[in-house]
């Protein structure tokens, strides 16, 4: 066989070794794009379609004409509008707060300070209310709540409280939910910090301790600013489901048979305008204040912590 010819086999074989190569990574290519497209559809069809369908609400009336930010002017100048997002505020800094500060701070002590069996378990028993609905866990919460009937109401007495109607005082409420929302959610982020901090390499933090650093030096100067990204994820989806209020303050103010507001939330407000004074361009117009709050504040997290940011090898 000549030099020509050794070549043109080389060769031949070498483009039939490459399409091989090519099929599962087309294939590969192809599952990916089949797994994300279940997603992709419903993100389109609940997510995407809706929001622009309020858009056009919040800017026209209910005959579609056009009519500017006159919905926007129309519902700020509500007498109701001013305390529902104050309320709203003074909850997501009392959430946030919470829920960052002690779902990080437990996860590094199930990381560090427990044997990894020990640790599963306390993961499992945190995560067991997150399994139940909102509606479910607020009436669990009712029931500890209400002096005459909580297993706690020693407690409760104690602090002062010798009726349900004085627990469900309005300015109990902000502290009342962030309780619940707390009780429900934090395990889950529990288990996610956990995770986080399981990436760190062993190598890292046995330096650590080589030069000198004790447990507690280690996650506040190793450990937490390593899952930095995870936290500010934590805070941006936070922050979107603390805007959300509604279940809570709907069923709280249905038990107290009135004495908490219906429109103590935006979103409870939002359902006033849409469901007994029939204004969807009222209540799409909330809609979109609150859309354009969590945005911005992502958009800030999102710049200032670099997340999407891909760390150099």
């Amino acid at each position: 066989m000549t030099t020509v010819e050794t070549e043109r086999v080389a060769a031949l074989v070498t483009s039939k070794q490459a399409r091989r190569r090519g099929v599962p990574r087309r294939r590969a290519g192809l599952a990916g794009y089949l797994f994300v497209s279940g997603y992709t559809i419903l993100l389109i069809v609940f997510g995407i379609i809706p929001t622009v369908y309020a858009v056009y609400l919040a800017f026209t009336n209910d005959q579609g004409q056009f009519t500017g930010l006159n919905q926007f002017v129309k519902v700020v100048q509500d007498y109701r509008f001013g305390p529902a997002f104050l309320n709203i505020f003074i909850y997501l800094v009392m959430w946030l707060v919470l829920v960052i500060v002690l779902t990080t701070l437990v996860a590094v002590i199930l990381r560090a300070r427990m044997k990894p069996r020990l640790a599963a378990v306390f993961r499992f028993l945190y995560y067991i209310p997150g399994a139940l609905a909102g509606v479910a866990s607020v009436l669990v919460w009712l029931f500890m709540l209400d002096p005459n009937v909580s297993p706690a109401s020693g407690l409760l007495r104690a602090l002062g409280f010798g009726s349900f109607a004085q627990v469900l005082a309005p300015a109990n409420l902000p502290v009342i939910l962030v309780l619940i929302a707390f009780w429900t959610g934090a395990g889950g982020w529990i288990v996610v910090m956990y995770g986080a901090l399981n990436n760190i390499p062993e190598e890292v933090l046995e330096a650590a301790r080589m030069d000198g650093a004790g447990p507690w030096q280690s996650a506040w100067h190793i450990q937490i600013p390593m899952i930095r990204k995870w936290i500010v994820y934590q805070s941006i989806l936070a922050f979107a489901a603390g805007t959300q209020l509604f279940v809570e303050p709907q069923l709280l103010q249905t038990a107290s048979l009135g004495r908490v507001s219906p429109t103590w939330a935006p979103n409870q407000l939002a359902y006033v305008y849409a469901f007994q004074h029939g204004d969807f361009n009222g209540a799409a117009a909330i809609s979109i204040f609150l859309l354009a709050l969590g945005l911005i504040v992502a958009a800030i997290l999102v710049t200032r912590s670099g997340l999407f940011k891909v760390d150099d090898e």
